[in-house]
């Protein structure tokens, strides 16, 4: 059975607009290791359709990239995607799937269907995911910026405190700090 990861960039303050984080080669490196650990990538729809709106021009050519941004783009291309949606049922993108049915028996099959580990990346789908006890793993992306706005992690709430346990962390050189957690 694989385990599911929450990966996301995130301010100092919790802020989980991607906007506010700094996008440069090294962090497109750093989310192109993750993405290659993991079997699949699992998104709700408002993820994907921001992603699907971009990413796959840049692994065409379409859009001009540095080397790692068009790295990260053409993996991203071929990896498993999967999508949780109640709203949109056709998913045209490359190697996209529809997570339908009940959400943590959906999710847990997903998990044990891909040994390698699924990677999860959308703050609200991980607020429902963490609740159901499905999350195993964060790794986050911490920016050295404060947004002062949302959305922010878990803006949604959580029934109770998750204890976590560090498993590493280490600095970029864009003084962004890359945590790994377990879940204690």
């Amino acid at each position: 059975m694989g385990i599911l990861t929450f990966s996301l960039n995130v301010t100092l303050d919790g802020c989980v607009d991607h906007r506010q984080g700094i996008a440069d080669e090294e962090t497109h490196a750093f989310f192109t290791e993750l993405m290659d650990q993991g079997g699949a990538m699992l998104w709700g729809r408002v993820t994907y359709e921001m992603m699907e709106s971009y990413w796959p021009a840049v692994a065409r050519g379409d859009e001009d990239a540095p080397p790692a941004i068009r790295e990260w783009a053409v993996k991203l291309e071929e990896k498993p995607k999967y999508v949780v949606s109640t709203t949109r049922r056709d998913f045209s993108w490359t190697n996209s799937h529809h997570i339908t049915g009940d959400l943590a028996s959906s999710v847990q099959a997903l998990k044990d269907a891909t040994p390698t580990g699924v990677l999860l990346g959308s703050g609200k789908l991980a607020t429902e995911l963490d609740r159901l006890d499905l999350i195993d793993e964060y790794k986050f992306l911490v920016h050295p910026r404060i947004a002062g706005h949302g959305p922010t992690l878990f803006q949604g709430g959580l029934p109770s405190t998750r204890r976590l346990e560090l498993v590493s962390s280490r600095s970029l050189r864009c003084g962004a700090v890359a945590v790994h957690y377990r879940r204690a």
